[in-house]
């Protein structure tokens, strides 16, 4: 079975999930969305209005500036993938409570093993934390790699914070910038496949 089709029965039946409070609340779920074998998964903290409206994630205005600096470092939104940590809109943009989180764990789990991406992107401190602690702070860490699974993580400020960061909005645009920038030569550095290097393409 394909990687495709296996992500695609993942997302059917992630569809019904009623494993927490959100699924009360929800309009739908909000699985993911990209390629299947993408080498750049980016993780966000929860799906939004929008989001939950269209069942995509990163489609408002953060999802604008997402794809803004994909372009910039010349990378098509459709080549990666991004997702949540959890897949239901939570009652006014609220953070996600730790139980609701445990319980789309697993999703994303599987999400991860089946995309195997060499690169994960954190979008903000609640993704951040998943992968990389409860105590990390996104300010301390972000713009660094971190060794993860095999994978390298490279946390980032969220989006919606820049669009939301009023005095600290031009600083923290540059520093996505230079996130960015790490992002993209983290890719260009990911170790050729074995049987490139052995010659046998």
């Amino acid at each position: 079975m394909d990687g495709m089709r296996s992500l695609q029965e993942a997302a059917l039946d992630a569809s019904t999930c009623t494993r927490c409070r959100l699924s009360e609340g929800r309009t739908q779920v909000v699985y993911g969305v990209g390629s299947p074998s993408a080498d750049l998964m980016f993780i966000g903290e929860g799906p939004g209005y929008h989001e939950d409206k269209q069942g995509e994630p990163f489609v408002g205005a953060a999802g604008q500036l997402l794809n803004q600096m994909l372009a910039e470092i010349e990378i098509a939104r459709e080549d990666v993938y991004i997702n949540n940590v959890v897949m239901c809109r939570p009652p006014g943009n609220r953070d996600p409570y730790p139980d609701e989180i445990e319980s789309c764990k697993p999703w994303l789990d599987e999400r991860i093993a089946l995309i195997e991406p060499s690169v994960v992107v954190t979008l903000g401190n609640w993704a951040t934390r998943f992968i990389l602690g409860p105590r990390t702070s996104i300010s301390r860490v972000r713009g660094q790699r971190f060794p993860w699974n095999g994978r390298t993580v490279i946390p980032t400020f969220h989006p919606a914070a820049i669009l939301h960061g009023g005095g600290q909005a031009s600083s923290q645009m540059a520093a996505l910038r230079s996130d960015f920038q790490e992002i993209r030569r983290a890719l260009a550095e990911r170790p050729e496949p074995v049987e490139e290097q052995l010659g046998l393409f």
